[in-house]
Protein backbone atom coordinates (compact mmCIF):
# COMPACT_ATOMS: atom_id res chain seq x y z
CA UNK A 1 0.00 0.00 0.00
CA UNK A 2 3.22 2.57 0.73
CA UNK A 3 3.95 2.43 -2.92
CA UNK A 4 0.20 3.45 -3.84
CA UNK A 5 0.00 5.76 -1.37
CA UNK A 6 3.17 7.67 -2.46
CA UNK A 7 1.37 7.90 -6.35
CA UNK A 8 -1.23 9.47 -4.58
CA UNK A 9 0.80 11.71 -3.36
CA UNK A 10 2.71 12.62 -5.96
CA UNK A 11 -0.52 13.33 -8.15
CA UNK A 12 -2.16 15.35 -5.80
CA UNK A 13 1.25 17.54 -5.23
CA UNK A 14 2.05 17.97 -8.97
CA UNK A 15 -1.55 19.30 -9.28
CA UNK A 16 -0.52 21.74 -6.73
CA UNK A 17 2.71 22.34 -7.94
CA UNK A 18 1.00 22.87 -11.44
CA UNK A 19 -1.45 25.76 -9.64
CA UNK A 20 2.14 27.36 -7.55
CA UNK A 21 3.51 27.49 -10.88
CA UNK A 22 0.98 28.93 -12.92
CA UNK A 23 1.15 32.12 -10.56
CA UNK A 24 5.30 32.34 -10.22
CA UNK A 25 7.35 35.13 -11.86
CA UNK A 26 10.29 33.62 -11.39
CA UNK A 27 9.76 31.43 -14.47
CA UNK A 28 9.53 34.80 -16.49
CA UNK A 29 13.22 35.16 -16.03
CA UNK A 30 14.38 31.55 -16.72
CA UNK A 31 11.92 30.50 -19.57
CA UNK A 32 13.53 27.25 -20.00
CA UNK A 33 14.09 26.09 -16.48
CA UNK A 34 10.36 26.91 -16.69
CA UNK A 35 9.30 24.99 -19.39
CA UNK A 36 11.63 21.84 -18.05
CA UNK A 37 9.48 22.02 -15.10
CA UNK A 38 5.99 22.28 -16.78
CA UNK A 39 7.41 19.12 -18.77
CA UNK A 40 8.45 16.97 -15.56
CA UNK A 41 5.01 18.17 -14.03
CA UNK A 42 2.80 16.95 -16.51
CA UNK A 43 4.83 13.89 -17.36
CA UNK A 44 4.77 13.30 -12.90
CA UNK A 45 1.28 13.78 -12.92
CA UNK A 46 0.33 11.48 -15.69
CA UNK A 47 2.88 8.66 -14.46
CA UNK A 48 1.97 9.05 -10.93
CA UNK A 49 -2.33 9.15 -11.64
CA UNK A 50 -1.83 6.16 -13.52
CA UNK A 51 0.23 4.11 -11.09
CA UNK A 52 -1.93 4.88 -8.27
CA UNK A 53 -5.32 3.93 -10.04
CA UNK A 54 -3.03 0.29 -11.10
CA UNK A 55 -1.59 0.02 -7.58
CA UNK A 56 -5.17 -0.16 -6.19
CA UNK A 57 -6.05 -2.48 -8.65
CA UNK A 58 -3.23 -4.53 -7.79
CA UNK A 59 -3.74 -4.45 -4.21
CA UNK A 60 -4.58 -7.82 -3.56
CA UNK A 61 -1.03 -9.52 -5.26
CA UNK A 62 0.96 -7.49 -2.49
CA UNK A 63 4.05 -7.28 -5.33
CA UNK A 64 3.20 -3.73 -6.05
CA UNK A 65 2.50 -2.89 -9.91
CA UNK A 66 5.04 -4.19 -12.39
CA UNK A 67 5.39 -7.50 -9.91
CA UNK A 68 1.50 -7.96 -9.46
CA UNK A 69 0.75 -7.78 -13.37
CA UNK A 70 2.11 -10.70 -14.44
CA UNK A 71 0.19 -12.63 -11.18
CA UNK A 72 -3.14 -10.75 -12.50
CA UNK A 73 -2.64 -12.20 -16.31
CA UNK A 74 -1.97 -15.52 -14.59
CA UNK A 75 -4.92 -16.14 -12.61
CA UNK A 76 -7.29 -14.31 -15.36
CA UNK A 77 -7.65 -11.58 -12.25
CA UNK A 78 -9.61 -13.63 -10.62
CA UNK A 79 -8.58 -11.76 -7.14
CA UNK A 80 -10.22 -8.47 -8.12
CA UNK A 81 -13.27 -7.47 -6.38
CA UNK A 82 -15.12 -5.08 -8.21
CA UNK A 83 -13.52 -2.02 -6.94
CA UNK A 84 -10.09 -2.95 -7.67
CA UNK A 85 -11.45 -3.97 -11.32
CA UNK A 86 -12.98 -0.40 -11.52
CA UNK A 87 -9.38 1.06 -10.89
CA UNK A 88 -7.98 -0.84 -13.16
CA UNK A 89 -10.54 0.21 -15.95
CA UNK A 90 -10.22 3.47 -14.72
CA UNK A 91 -6.30 3.07 -15.00
CA UNK A 92 -6.61 2.03 -18.31
CA UNK A 93 -9.24 4.51 -19.70
CA UNK A 94 -6.98 7.43 -18.49
CA UNK A 95 -3.96 5.94 -20.51
CA UNK A 96 -5.98 5.64 -23.66
CA UNK A 97 -7.72 9.08 -23.47
CA UNK A 98 -4.09 10.98 -22.49
CA UNK A 99 -2.55 9.28 -25.81
CA UNK A 100 -5.60 9.28 -28.40
CA UNK A 101 -6.00 13.13 -27.85
CA UNK A 102 -2.48 13.37 -27.91
CA UNK A 103 -2.03 11.46 -31.52
CA UNK A 104 -5.27 13.48 -32.24
CA UNK A 105 -3.69 16.28 -31.59
CA UNK A 106 -0.41 15.81 -33.64
CA UNK A 107 -2.36 14.27 -36.40
CA UNK A 108 -4.88 18.19 -35.97
CA UNK A 109 -1.37 20.01 -36.25
CA UNK A 110 0.01 18.43 -39.06
CA UNK A 111 -3.14 18.94 -41.33
CA UNK A 112 -3.32 22.45 -40.04
CA UNK A 113 0.34 22.91 -41.46
CA UNK A 114 -0.64 20.96 -44.40
CA UNK A 115 -3.25 22.85 -45.52
CA UNK A 116 -1.53 25.95 -45.11
CA UNK A 117 1.88 24.79 -46.73
CA UNK A 118 -0.65 24.85 -49.67
CA UNK A 119 -2.10 28.10 -49.66
CA UNK A 120 1.22 29.83 -48.72
CA UNK A 121 2.67 28.20 -52.00
CA UNK A 122 -0.54 29.64 -53.84
CA UNK A 123 -0.73 33.19 -52.25
CA UNK A 124 2.80 34.12 -50.54
CA UNK A 125 5.77 35.80 -52.56
CA UNK A 126 9.50 36.38 -51.81
CA UNK A 127 10.48 40.38 -51.02
CA UNK A 128 13.95 41.60 -51.09
CA UNK A 129 13.27 43.38 -47.55
CA UNK A 130 13.23 40.33 -45.91
CA UNK A 131 15.82 37.24 -45.70
CA UNK A 132 15.66 34.60 -48.62
CA UNK A 133 13.61 32.00 -47.30
CA UNK A 134 10.96 34.34 -45.88
CA UNK A 135 7.65 34.64 -47.37
CA UNK A 136 5.36 37.45 -47.62
CA UNK A 137 1.96 37.81 -47.53
CA UNK A 138 -0.20 41.07 -49.59
CA UNK A 139 -1.83 41.47 -46.00
CA UNK A 140 -2.17 44.72 -45.22
CA UNK A 141 -2.63 43.76 -41.46
CA UNK A 142 0.34 42.91 -39.24
CA UNK A 143 1.41 39.22 -38.95
CA UNK A 144 4.45 37.40 -38.17
CA UNK A 145 4.72 34.04 -37.60
CA UNK A 146 6.39 30.76 -38.40
CA UNK A 147 5.30 27.48 -39.68
CA UNK A 148 7.38 24.97 -37.94
CA UNK A 149 8.02 21.52 -40.00
CA UNK A 150 10.53 18.23 -39.30
CA UNK A 151 12.63 18.87 -42.56
CA UNK A 152 11.82 23.02 -43.40
CA UNK A 153 10.17 25.56 -41.42
CA UNK A 154 8.80 28.40 -43.21
CA UNK A 155 8.53 32.21 -41.43
CA UNK A 156 5.64 34.37 -43.04
CA UNK A 157 5.26 38.36 -42.51
CA UNK A 158 2.65 40.37 -43.91
CA UNK A 159 3.17 43.52 -46.36
CA UNK A 160 1.63 45.01 -42.89
CA UNK A 161 4.51 44.21 -41.08
CA UNK A 162 7.41 45.30 -43.74
CA UNK A 163 5.19 48.91 -43.40
CA UNK A 164 4.35 48.99 -39.59
CA UNK A 165 8.47 48.03 -38.60
CA UNK A 166 11.72 49.17 -39.34
CA UNK A 167 14.36 47.01 -40.70
CA UNK A 168 16.60 46.49 -37.79
CA UNK A 169 12.62 45.51 -35.87
CA UNK A 170 12.16 43.48 -38.62
CA UNK A 171 15.43 41.87 -38.07
CA UNK A 172 14.35 41.17 -34.46
CA UNK A 173 10.90 39.70 -34.92
CA UNK A 174 12.60 37.20 -37.77
CA UNK A 175 15.18 36.07 -35.24
CA UNK A 176 12.65 35.36 -32.87
CA UNK A 177 10.38 33.67 -35.43
CA UNK A 178 13.38 31.67 -36.25
CA UNK A 179 13.96 30.47 -32.38
CA UNK A 180 10.72 29.00 -32.27
CA UNK A 181 11.65 26.68 -35.53
CA UNK A 182 14.72 25.68 -34.06
CA UNK A 183 14.22 24.86 -30.48
CA UNK A 184 10.74 23.34 -31.91
CA UNK A 185 8.23 25.24 -29.28
CA UNK A 186 5.50 23.26 -31.42
CA UNK A 187 6.08 20.17 -29.69
CA UNK A 188 6.73 21.70 -25.88
CA UNK A 189 3.12 22.95 -26.64
CA UNK A 190 1.35 19.99 -27.75
CA UNK A 191 0.85 17.77 -24.78
CA UNK A 192 -0.77 20.77 -22.77
CA UNK A 193 -2.87 21.60 -25.69
CA UNK A 194 -3.98 17.94 -25.86
CA UNK A 195 -4.63 18.07 -22.29
CA UNK A 196 -6.95 20.78 -22.17
CA UNK A 197 -8.76 19.06 -24.71
CA UNK A 198 -9.41 16.10 -22.50
CA UNK A 199 -10.09 18.73 -19.89
CA UNK A 200 -11.66 21.76 -21.28
CA UNK A 201 -13.95 22.44 -18.34
CA UNK A 202 -10.83 22.58 -15.61
CA UNK A 203 -9.48 26.31 -15.45
CA UNK A 204 -6.03 24.95 -13.71
CA UNK A 205 -5.44 22.87 -17.07
CA UNK A 206 -5.89 26.19 -19.17
CA UNK A 207 -3.56 28.03 -17.00
CA UNK A 208 -1.02 25.61 -17.48
CA UNK A 209 -1.23 25.90 -21.07
CA UNK A 210 -1.10 29.73 -20.98
CA UNK A 211 1.95 29.87 -18.92
CA UNK A 212 3.60 27.59 -21.09
CA UNK A 213 2.82 29.24 -24.45
CA UNK A 214 3.82 32.59 -22.31
CA UNK A 215 7.29 30.95 -21.40
CA UNK A 216 8.09 29.93 -25.19
CA UNK A 217 7.79 33.21 -26.41
CA UNK A 218 9.97 34.57 -23.59
CA UNK A 219 12.47 31.90 -24.39
CA UNK A 220 12.31 32.90 -28.35
CA UNK A 221 12.58 36.14 -27.01
CA UNK A 222 16.28 35.15 -25.60
CA UNK A 223 17.04 33.35 -28.17
CA UNK A 224 16.62 36.48 -30.38
CA UNK A 225 18.39 38.96 -28.39
CA UNK A 226 21.47 37.13 -28.68
CA UNK A 227 21.89 38.26 -32.13
CA UNK A 228 19.56 41.59 -31.88
CA UNK A 229 19.65 44.06 -29.37
CA UNK A 230 16.97 44.11 -27.10
CA UNK A 231 15.29 46.93 -27.39
CA UNK A 232 14.65 46.78 -31.67
CA UNK A 233 12.62 43.44 -30.56
CA UNK A 234 10.75 45.12 -27.40
CA UNK A 235 9.50 48.33 -29.75
CA UNK A 236 8.44 45.79 -32.24
CA UNK A 237 6.23 44.06 -29.99
CA UNK A 238 4.61 47.35 -28.44
CA UNK A 239 3.84 48.35 -32.63
CA UNK A 240 2.62 45.09 -32.64
CA UNK A 241 0.40 45.19 -29.77
CA UNK A 242 -1.03 48.71 -30.88
CA UNK A 243 -1.67 47.32 -34.35
CA UNK A 244 -3.97 44.70 -32.71
CA UNK A 245 -2.57 41.81 -34.97
CA UNK A 246 -5.24 39.00 -35.59
CA UNK A 247 -4.31 35.67 -34.31
CA UNK A 248 -1.99 33.12 -35.98
CA UNK A 249 -3.27 30.42 -38.13
CA UNK A 250 -3.47 27.03 -36.52
CA UNK A 251 -0.48 25.07 -36.14
CA UNK A 252 1.50 27.70 -36.12
CA UNK A 253 3.59 30.21 -33.94
CA UNK A 254 3.14 33.89 -33.65
CA UNK A 255 5.78 36.43 -32.44
CA UNK A 256 2.63 38.70 -30.96
CA UNK A 257 -1.32 37.40 -30.51
CA UNK A 258 -4.29 39.13 -29.41
CA UNK A 259 -4.94 36.11 -27.00
CA UNK A 260 -3.76 36.76 -23.16
CA UNK A 261 -0.30 36.41 -23.56
CA UNK A 262 1.11 39.57 -21.55
CA UNK A 263 3.06 41.39 -24.11
CA UNK A 264 4.34 44.32 -21.65
CA UNK A 265 6.09 41.39 -19.38
CA UNK A 266 8.13 40.31 -22.18
CA UNK A 267 8.65 44.01 -23.05
CA UNK A 268 9.77 44.84 -19.69
CA UNK A 269 12.21 41.68 -19.17
CA UNK A 270 13.67 42.32 -22.91
CA UNK A 271 14.61 46.16 -21.72
CA UNK A 272 15.39 45.42 -17.77
CA UNK A 273 16.63 41.64 -17.19
CA UNK A 274 16.38 40.03 -13.75
CA UNK A 275 18.75 36.63 -12.97
CA UNK A 276 17.02 33.94 -10.91
CA UNK A 277 18.79 33.41 -8.01
CA UNK A 278 21.19 30.35 -7.96
CA UNK A 279 18.34 28.30 -5.14
CA UNK A 280 15.56 28.94 -7.00
CA UNK A 281 17.23 27.81 -10.33
CA UNK A 282 18.91 24.91 -8.27
CA UNK A 283 15.88 23.27 -6.72
CA UNK A 284 14.00 24.03 -10.11
CA UNK A 285 16.99 21.81 -11.52
CA UNK A 286 16.79 19.27 -9.25
CA UNK A 287 12.92 18.94 -8.99
CA UNK A 288 12.79 18.14 -13.08
CA UNK A 289 14.23 14.38 -13.27
CA UNK A 290 12.69 13.92 -9.54
CA UNK A 291 9.40 14.31 -10.64
CA UNK A 292 10.18 12.08 -13.37
CA UNK A 293 11.76 8.96 -12.15
CA UNK A 294 10.53 8.45 -8.50
CA UNK A 295 6.77 8.08 -9.78
CA UNK A 296 8.13 5.40 -12.16
CA UNK A 297 10.76 4.13 -9.59
CA UNK A 298 7.65 3.70 -7.16
CA UNK A 299 6.31 1.02 -9.85
CA UNK A 300 8.55 -1.21 -8.69
CA UNK A 301 8.24 -0.99 -5.09
CA UNK A 302 6.25 -3.84 -3.52
CA UNK A 303 3.25 -2.41 -1.68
Amino acid sequence: MTGTALLALISIGTIGGAHLLSRARWTWHAPRTGIALWQALGLGWGVATIGTLLGLALLPYHQGIVGGLPGMFDDQAGRLAAGHVAALLAAISLTAVLVVMLVYAVVRVVRARRRHRALLALVSRSDSAVPRGTLVLDHPGAAAYCVPGVRSSKVVVSAGTLALLDPAELAAVLAHERAHARERHDLVLLPFASLRQVFPQIRLVGNCLDAVELLIEMAADDRARRHRPPRELATALLRFAAARPAAAPSGTLGVANTGDIPVMARVNRLLDPVQVGRPTRLAATVAVPLLISVPVLLYTLPH
